[in-house]
């Protein structure tokens, strides 16, 4: 930024800054208005002038090192006083450039910034910091990790081991044996707000690391159910016999007494047998849950073992089609490719249990239609516009007797819906095409900035500045330069308007930036032009 307009105008408009990567020039008058463009946008480098009305290019600097130290500073100056250049290096100034500045001067100090800018952030992201944020947030992470597994996240290749690696856990590995222990929290502790009841749950995590951790690692988390869910398994090194179980459940009941004892409130557990892991890890919690909520009920104060044998079933859930992400959450995020993965996985299940099951296609084709309504209406469509005489076999209660018949409802629809969305998508940013340059060809004489136009369609400036990239290819700033240079070719050519009435009415402050603009473009000055073509 500069107060000589003509300077801020030909820096942010003639040099070709997306050559050197630079995404986004925003240009200001005074440093009151830099500050106010600090404030709403992420910006690495600042380029200032010493003299400006009110406050200074130091003071700016001193301002933005206060507030944004990430942001680098270089300084343009007319002066080549040994006392502004002192000052400049005590602002930490990355440099100190004198005018006139040439824009190939300029240009190498600013990939040379670029350059800074990156190694300080590659510092950022390096090995060490991670390894300290990483040890800062393991609780989060490591609960996180074992709530997708617990609801049947899958993680393709080695992905699963190398997470479990990187949050320590590698003794947690394929195929060792493990027992759940479900505890959830009762009496008084439901009288703690959410600070104080995770301070508790944390203390019953200490508990049961002093009471299990000689024989046994544990690995817990907070599910959805508000049950902390334990994974135990034996210490590294250590052999585990079934004759140990007895131990493990007497030592959860230890717990119980000791949390009634110590931190006054009551607990219900529930151990499982020994799997797998992970392969039984997914089905293990399922039956826990579905045992807390049969056996365990409203009763306070239980302890249960979790029967080896599940028992009978006549009809067995279809766990793809509650594993997350499930397909609300994928219809909301637009991912067609996981769509269809999910769905084929799903009717891939349904096919290796043979003989078709008209509970399981009900099951199936009630959660998949809540889905498709969910985020049709969401979209503010109807029904019946989108699915036509799908609907009216919907309303009519005709269900989808086999199993081919209900994949090809699901997939017509899904794609109906997808097209139905992409073309509301193609629509509403076609419409916003339009609407940006209508502005800039109707206030080309005024504020055509990224800024001003944001303003207009109501969306903030990077949105816009990408949206228009991604649909045109062109960056937004070339095609206001572009309608600039055209208007200005037909005014030179066919109007008797003067140079500087000229560049006043494509929106120049200064009738020397227009010519400096003008003969990047063209080659020659404005005036050339005229004489040569009008």
């Amino acid at each position: 930024m500069d107060d000589e307009i003509h300077v801020v105008e030909r820096f942010s408009t003639t040099i070709d800054w997306g050559g050197i990567g630079i995404e986004h020039v925003y240009g200001a008058y005074s440093g009151e208005k830099a500050l106010a463009l600090l404030d709403r946008f992420s910006i690495d480098i600042v380029i200032t002038d010493i003299q400006m009305p009110g406050m200074t290019g130091l003071q700016l600097i001193a301002e933005i090192q206060r507030r944004w130290p990430k942001t680098k500073c270089i300084l343009l100056s007319g002066y080549s006083d040994f006392n502004y250049a002192k000052e400049a290096i005590l602002y930490r100034t990355e440099d100190y450039l004198l005018k006139p500045v040439t824009e190939q001067a300029l240009i190498e100090t600013v990939r040379r910034v670029m350059e800074k800018l990156r190694l300080e952030w590659e510092e950022v992201v390096s090995r060490q910091r991670l390894a300290s944020a990483l040890k800062e947030h393991m609780p989060t992470l490591r609960g996180s990790l074992l709530g997708d597994l617990l609801q049947g996240r899958k993680l393709a290749g080695s992905a699963l081991g190398d997470s479990m690696q990187m949050l320590g856990l590698e003794h947690f590995n394929d195929g060792k044996s493990f027992a759940l222990m479900m505890i959830r929290l009762e009496e008084y502790f439901l009288r703690y707000d959410a600070h104080s009841l995770s301070l508790m749950e944390y203390a019953i995590g200490n508990m049961v690391e002093e009471l299990f951790g000689d024989r046994l690692d544990s690995w817990y988390t907070k599910d959805a159910h508000d049950y902390l869910v334990f994974v135990m398994t034996g210490k590294e090194g250590s052999v585990w016999t079934t004759d140990d179980s007895t131990w493990f459940e007497r030592t959860a009941s230890t717990l119980q007494t000791a949390v009634s004892n110590y931190l006054k409130g009551k607990i219900s557990i529930l151990v499982s047998p020994w799997g797998s892991f992970p392969t039984d890890l997914s089905d293990l919690y399922g039956r826990s849950v579905a045992a807390f909520r049969q056996t365990i009920g409203g009763e306070k104060e239980l302890f249960v073992r979790l029967r080896d044998d599940p028992g009978r079933k006549d009809v067995q859930p279809l766990p793809s089609l509650y594993e997350p992400p499930t397909l609300i959450h994928l219809l909301e995020a637009a991912r067609w490719d996981s769509i269809e993965e999910k769905l084929a996985h799903l009717f891939g299940e349904l096919e290796k249990r043979g003989a078709e099951s008209q509970e399981q296609l009900l099951e199936v084709y009630f959660s998949i239609a809540s889905a498709y309504a969910y985020i049709v209406h969401k979209s503010g469509r109807s029904l019946p516009d989108l699915m036509g005489e799908d609907y009216d076999k919907m309303i009519k209660g005709i269900p989808y007797r086999s199993l081919n018949q209900l994949k090809e409802w699901t997939i017509g629809t899904l794609n109906r819906i997808r097209d139905d969305m992409n073309r509301e998508t193609k629509h509403s940013r076609d419409s916003l095409i339009n609407d940006i340059r209508t502005f800039v060809e109707q206030h080309m004489a005024e504020d055509v900035s990224l800024q001003s136009i944001a303003d207009h369609v109501h969306l903030h400036p990077v949105y816009v500045s990408k949206i228009y990239k991604l649909e045109t290819g062109d960056n937004l700033s070339d095609y206001v330069h572009r309608v600039r240079m055209d208007k200005a070719e037909y005014l030179l050519k066919h109007g008797q308007s003067k140079i500087y009435e000229i560049a006043a009415l494509l929106g120049y402050l200064r009738p020397h930036s227009f010519n400096h603009a003008f003969k990047k473009q063209f080659g020659i000055t404005p005036q050339e032009y005229r004489d040569r073509y009008s």
